[in-house]
Parts: structure tokens; C-alpha cells; sequence
């Protein structure tokens, strides 16, 4: 990336905001492998935007670099090539859970909770990897009441056998995958596979909007840009992944009705429903 592309991106995020008054669900996020919260900033103000308490982790050792409040920096530390991916995954995607896990026992907690208030709702949103670390941790946590699983493998876990018995939604860039398949047919509640037509594996991300900036069309080959950025315009992919997500948690933990996962539209002709179970 070119030095100083970041320094004109705003946010509508300031430091040491309150959580609005009466504010008792929260969705939490998990990256992708090997990177950041940053790259879900624009996700998170949506959603805090419609009034729900959002907690992006940065996971150590995973993440890129996390810096702690003492101001110790750590990087990431993830091998490149493990000798055995099955393994790995399984590691990286219960190590993550955890992660989940703390947050949701820092915001349910009675004395000085993380949003001030005690949440009594929360939910999961992941992207890549951390879409199986989402369906990981509500496996393994009845705190989590409903996920959304951004573009990733159901790595790491044993969802894709057992399926889930509460809301769980997969908007994806790619038609299928065999994990997908079987959580399909395992799922016991509410659930939907959604295909983002043009989407690429970061287009619910940040990154489509700053490739340019950044350098990315004239740094990667035509394929490799197609895979993670895809065809679809970036302000496009924003808006219909948004949307979905707040839906989705609008619905499940609001309790207010967004028509938009009951069936296609019109509004957004990118969106292929693949699979749907529940009304």
C-alpha cells in the first residue's frame, strides 16, 4: 500500500462513545485470518447506526498487529503453511471462540459491564475465518442468539455435521462450498444462503473501496483481483452486504421484521437465494 493512502478516510466513529440509553443487544465481530477490525469499520457504523452495540475484536497473534491499551504492539504470528491445515484450523478457530466468548462475559457482566449496561442479546458476525469461529461460538455459547457468516469455510468446526438450533444466515461471493452443503442440510432453525452475484472473498469488507487508493488493480493479476475484489462496484457491495446484515440483526435481536431475507427483490438483484429454511 502506498504510504499515506489511510490519512483522508474518515469515519462517523469517535473515541469514548456511550452506548445509547436503553441499548441491551450487541452484535460482536471477528476478521478474517491475518487481518483486522479496521476492515470491517464501515460495517460496524452501519450497524451501530441502527442502534445496535457493536464490539469488532482484534484477535491476538491473528490479527495483523493489536495494539493494548498500555501501548504494547503485538503482531500476528499465524505460519503461512502449516503442515497440517486441518489442525491448524481447528486451533485457530477455537482459540477465536474463546476470544467471543471473553467479549460476551465483558458485556453481560453485572458490575462494569463493557457497554455500561448489562447486554442481554447478543450477536455473531464473522468474515472468512472468522464466519467459522461465529459458528464455533455460538455451538458452544447459548449467549449467542444469532450469526452471520460473512464468505467463510466452515473451517475449524464441527457445525458443518451437527448445524446450529438458532438463526444463522451465510452471504457469500462464492455459489457453494462442501461445508456450506452440509451445514445446509444439519441446520434445526432459521437459516438462509445468500449469493452475492459479482462479490469477491473481501467484498464485505472495507478493502474494495480503498483498492484503488491503494495500488491493488495495478499490483495484482486480473484473476487474483477478481477472487478477493469481484466484478461488483464496491459501493454496491457495501450497500446490499449492510443491508443484510441489518436485517438480520434488526430482526433476530430487535425483533423487527426486515422483509428483505423473506425472498428476492427487485431493491437487490445481486442477492440469489440459494437456500432458505424458516419464514
Amino acid at each position: 500500500m502506498r504510504p499515506g493512502v489511510l490519512k483522508g478516510v474518515g469515519t462517523h466513529a469517535r473515541a469514548g462513545g456511550r452506548a445509547a440509553p436503553g441499548t441491551r443487544s450487541a452484535v460482536v465481530l471477528s476478521h478474517g485470518r491475518g487481518a483486522s477490525r479496521i476492515l470491517t469499520s464501515g460495517l460496524a457504523e452501519e450497524l451501530a447506526s441502527h442502534g445496535h452495540l457493536v464490539a469488532a475484536v482484534d484477535h491476538t497473534y491473528d490479527a495483523a498487529a493489536v495494539r493494548f491499551p498500555d501501548g504494547r504492539l503485538v503482531l500476528g504470528a499465524l505460519p503461512a503453511e502449516p503442515d497440517d491445515w486441518d489442525a491448524q484450523d481447528r486451533l485457530e478457530v477455537a482459540v477465536r471462540a474463546a476470544d467471543l466468548r471473553c467479549v460476551a462475559d465483558a458485556l453481560c457482566r453485572r458490575t462494569r459491564p463493557l457497554a455500561g449496561v448489562p447486554v442481554q442479546r447478543i450477536g455473531l458476525l464473522g468474515h472468512s475465518l472468522g464466519g467459522a469461529a461465529a459458528a464455533e461460538a455460538m455451538r458452544t455459547d447459548r449467549r449467542f442468539v444469532a450469526g452471520l457468516d460473512l464468505d467463510g469455510g466452515l473451517f475449524g468446526t464441527t457445525v458443518a455435521e451437527t448445524g446450529l438450533d438458532r438463526p444463522f444466515l451465510l452471504l457469500t461471493s462464492s455459489p457453494d462450498h462442501e461445508t456450506w452443503a452440509r451445514w445446509r442440510a444439519h441446520h434445526r432453525n432459521w437459516g438462509r444462503h445468500l449469493h452475492l452475484t459479482g462479490g469477491g472473498h473481501l467484498s464485505a469488507t472495507d478493502v474494495p473501496a480503498l483498492a484503488a487508493a491503494a495500488g491493488l488493480r495495478e499490483r495484482w493479476p486480473e484473476p487474483l483481483f477478481s477472487d478477493y475484489l469481484g466484478t461488483i462496484a464496491p459501493h454496491r457491495a457495501a450497500t446490499v452486504t449492510r443491508a443484510c446484515a441489518t436485517a438480520f440483526f434488526d430482526r433476530f435481536l430487535l425483533g423487527l421484521h426486515r422483509p428483505l431475507l423473506d425472498a428476492p427483490t427487485h431493491r437487490y438483484p445481486e442477492l440469489r437465494f440459494l437456500w432458505t429454511r424458516g419464514a
